[in-house]
């Protein structure tokens, strides 16, 4: 795997992480639907935490967005043909790590279904269920990642434990919607109204 970077994203980065998130795979057949007319606007990018996963030629290859006031992952997600290359891993570790510096204890996750297993193999675990409703038809499931365990050595599991586009964002959605559905696509969150994380590798 060549050089990877996790860099602050900044509104420059909307159209960039738009596309990687209306392009991922994790959303077709029934699932469109969450990533329908997404959009990871500007301005949250710019008040909330995004970091963007480059490599050494600038192309973003993933990226995930954390509500602090809501200590929650809202989106995360890897472009389809960075899957596998640990990306979601590192994406990961790297939001437990701001998580920690900006004092939460934990994060919270509500997951694309297809992304459940990624996020228990970076060590959340499962707490709930969140219901369908409005135009998400399926129960997700919901985790939360432990933040006051010390920080195993390196990232955990393999490359193959990368999933396509994760967090809720489709964090429920991704990027430019509210992590687990919290808000309409394009609203000022940044999810979709499902989670994304399930995708995110």
């Amino acid at each position: 795997m060549s050089e990877i970077t996790i860099r602050r994203a900044t509104a420059a980065d909307s159209r960039r992480l738009t596309r990687l998130v209306r392009r991922s795979g994790a959303y077709r057949g029934p699932y469109a639907v969450m990533v329908d007319g997404y959009q990871v606007g500007g301005a949250y990018i710019e008040h909330h935490p995004v970091f963007a996963a480059t490599d050494a030629d600038g192309r973003v290859l993933g990226f995930y967005a954390l509500l602090l006031d809501e200590a929650e992952l809202d989106l995360a997600f890897v472009a389809d043909d960075a899957q596998g290359l640990g990306i979601g891993r590192l994406l990961v570790a790297h939001m437990k790590d701001r998580a920690r510096a900006a004092g939460l204890g934990s994060v919270r996750v509500v997951a694309h279904p297809p992304a459940e297993s990624f996020y228990l193999r970076t060590g959340a675990r499962r707490t709930g269920t969140v219901a369908a409703a409005g135009r998400i038809h399926w129960d997700r499931p919901e985790l939360t990642y432990d933040l006051t365990a010390a920080p195993a050595d390196g990232p955990s599991g393999t490359a193959a434990d990368d999933p396509a586009v994760h967090a809720h964002g489709p964090s429920g959605i991704a990027a430019g919607a509210p992590a687990a559905p919290a808000g309409a696509p394009g609203a000022a969150t940044g999810r979709p109204a499902a989670d994304l994380a399930a995708a995110a590798g």
